[in-house]
């Protein structure tokens, strides 16, 4: 996985025909500490998404849960942890190389490229004990918190 990320996005001209509106490279990258970077793909402010609207990510803060969604990708380089955290959204994970640990109350979980995590809410913590970097494709999907 190369980092920054390409995003090409498709829309419809002015004949309704399907069309590639933008291709290129999401270089605006949020970093949280040494060695972590994130980049915001695509990010919608309501559910469902207006496809009739301006082909161009939604000036959207991406905390702005629970109304949108948000889909980004992030890299934790080895020896990262981030601090634990609870999203009210069900987050869609894939880990699309390296390896890295989810850390839950009183249990972790290592996963692997291709491993797949769906986490509704819960309070969490991501630590790459590995001596890669990990990037994993994150679409977080606002959700009522539990209880």
């Amino acid at each position: 996985m190369s980092l920054p990320p390409r995003r090409v996005v498709t829309g419809h001209d002015e004949r309704g025909r399907a069309v590639v509106v933008s291709d290129d490279v999401v270089e605006d990258a949020t970093v949280r500490r040494p060695g972590h970077r994130s980049f915001v793909l695509w990010a919608t402010d309501e559910v469902p998404a207006d496809n009739a609207g301006p082909a161009a990510p939604a000036d959207v803060d991406a905390r702005s849960l629970p109304a949108g969604v948000v889909f980004r990708i992030a890299e934790y380089g080895p020896g990262v942890a981030s601090a634990p955290h609870r999203t009210d959204s069900v987050d869609f994970a894939v880990v699309l190389s390296g390896e890295i640990d989810l850390v839950l109350d009183g249990r972790e979980v290592r996963l692997r490229a291709g491993d797949t995590l769906i986490q509704r809410g819960t309070a969490h913590d991501w630590v790459n004990r590995g001596e890669r970097p990990c990037v994993i494709a994150f679409c977080l999907v606002g959700a009522r918190p539990p209880g």
